[in-house]
Parts: structure tokens; sequence; C-alpha cells
């Protein structure tokens, strides 16, 4: 079950989890941890989207404290470096991937850290646990995420069992 949502007074940022390679449920942990995840969906297993042939992904969505998009993307990048990310091919297999999805209502046109994230609206793997944490969460300039995922297509993700909170 998804932890609880944080109450207003609490500004959080949205990012989104996957992994693929490895022990993907611990690396999704360890993220959880390493993020300081104040709020954590449940986990997903989803087919890849793009790239090359791979295995399944195991997807979740986290909220932490809102923070400026350069500290999110370093919060990010240093996650995924302490899961050994290797970036060789692009939508490749990874440990773990770390996306920073939305902050707010905070708009971010620097080409290192695009916020709300250019693709999220396109993604059921990040929309539909966004739900299980944040049920009434809008994507700025996109609109309510739950209406996003009535639009999408949502036959490659299945809910496991499995937590990420321990």
């Amino acid at each position: 079950m998804a932890t609880p949502r944080p109450g207003p007074e609490r500004p959080t940022a949205v990012l989104a989890l996957g992994s693929n390679l490895g022990d993907r449920l611990a690396r999704l942990r360890a993220a959880v941890r390493t993020l300081g995840a104040v709020a954590v969906s449940r986990v997903y297993e989803t087919a890849p989207v793009g790239g090359p042939t791979q295995d399944d992904y195991l997807n979740a969505v986290v909220l932490v404290p809102a923070a400026p998009a350069r500290a999110l993307l370093v919060a990010a990048l240093s996650a995924e470096q302490a899961a050994s990310r290797l970036r060789t091919v692009r939508w490749g297999p990874r440990t773990l991937d770390v996306d920073v999805i939305a902050c707010g209502r905070l708009l971010s046109d620097d080409p290192e850290i695009l916020i709300p994230h250019p693709r999220a609206h396109l993604r059921a793997f990040v929309c539909i646990p966004w739900l299980d944490v944040e049920p009434d969460a809008v994507l700025p300039g996109h609109g309510r995420v739950a209406d996003l995922v009535a639009a999408l297509d949502t036959a490659g993700i299945h809910q496991t069992s499995w937590s990420l909170r321990q």
C-alpha cells in the first residue's frame, strides 16, 4: 500500500524511480532511503518503453521535500551513482533511473533539468504510481494526472505486492 501523502504544509517534489538490472527491488529501496522520500507509491512491474530489447522494469514514484531544480537533479544523479548506473545506451537497461517529474508549480527550462519532465504525461509507469501518493495530482501544463492515465495505454503495467519501505 502507498504511504500517505504529506500535508499541504510540506511542499514536495515528484521523482520517478525505475530499475531493470540486478536486484531491482533492493535498488529501489536504497533509492527511497537515499532520497529521503516522504511518501512512496506501490511498486509496479512494467514493460520497457523505447530503446533496445531489455528486461521489464520495477517502477515507483516518491515524494521528496521540495528543493530548487538543480538540487533535485543533484539528488537524482547521486542516487543513480550510488546504484552504479552506467549511461552507455540511450533508454537502455539500467540499475537505477531517477527522473525529476514535478515540483509544485515550478517550471524550469534549464536544458539540464526540465521541470515538469517533458515526457511524464506520456508515461503510464510514472502517472499510475504518482496517483498512489497524490490522487489529486496535477502535472503543470498537462492537467490532472488521473485524466492523463485515462488516456494512456496501461496494458504493460502490473502492480506488485512488494513494498519499498523496509
